[in-house]
């Protein structure tokens, strides 16, 4: 289902961490926070807030400051960072990033995130809210991303041109290949069925870059909307 679809399930989240004391209604602002060096610190937490004009952040427990990536290994996160009581729902009404991702992937009973490296900051955040709910934490692995050639990664928010209709086996090539996986001879007389059966029968973890890297511009539209996003799906 779709996000949008999903309010319910966030709100009863929310409601469990209100009724077990492990959140709480804080009104400060971007601006206060900018000017205290960029994180939270707490201000809020054991003052008595309404939710008018206030956001709710998640009550830091037990703050998570590793993790194991399956294809990076062991994975600090900035203390700062990870000891932050950050924001799960907004002021504006929205319910935040993190938040919502825990609660679908739980929700479908996700045990693996395969993903964009440019989402590793924010796990360790995630492991936590997994923690403080009390469900199973699934395992994470962070791929490498494909740049432009202004260093940003190939997504629709930066322009990347859209994947072309027709033939996909050009594509998946080029993205085993961006991943260090081998690619069978000749596969150009291969259908996309067996071209996708003989990568996964040949795939490697131990193969796969951890550095993002730049794409010769042949191959840019292998890497744009559709596939970062496949990248980064659950």
């Amino acid at each position: 289902p779709w996000q949008s679809q999903r309010h319910d399930a966030y709100r009863e989240a929310l409601a469990w961490l209100r009724t077990h004391r492990q959140s709480y209604y804080c009104t400060c602002t971007r601006r206060r926070i900018q000017q205290i060096g960029g994180f939270y610190d707490g201000y809020c937490r054991d003052r008595q807030r309404g939710p008018e004009n206030a956001a709710l952040r998640l009550r830091q427990h037990a703050p998570v400051l590793a993790f194991e990536d399956r294809l990076r290994g062991r994975t600090a996160a900035e203390r700062a960072l990870a000891q932050e009581d950050f924001i799960i729902h907004r002021r504006d009404g929205l319910f935040a990033y993190n938040l919502a991702v825990v609660v679908d992937d739980h929700f479908q009973g996700i045990t693996e995130v395969v993903r964009g490296a440019d989402l590793i900051e924010p796990t360790v955040r995630q492991i936590a809210l997994y923690q403080q709910f009390g469900w199973p934490v699934p395992d994470w692995m962070h791929l490498p991303l494909a740049l432009n050639h202004d260093g940003n990664k190939l997504s629709k928010q930066n322009h990347a041109p859209a994947l072309p209709d027709g033939d996909a086996r050009p594509l998946l090539v080029a993205a085993l290949r961006f991943l260090g996986q081998p690619v069978s001879c000749g596969w150009q007389d291969l259908t996309q069925e067996k071209l996708l059966s003989d990568a996964v029968a040949q795939w490697n973890i131990a193969l796969m870059p951890q550095e993002n890297a730049l794409k010769p511009d042949a191959q840019t539209t292998a890497f744009s909307n559709g596939s970062q996003q496949a990248m980064i799906s659950r």
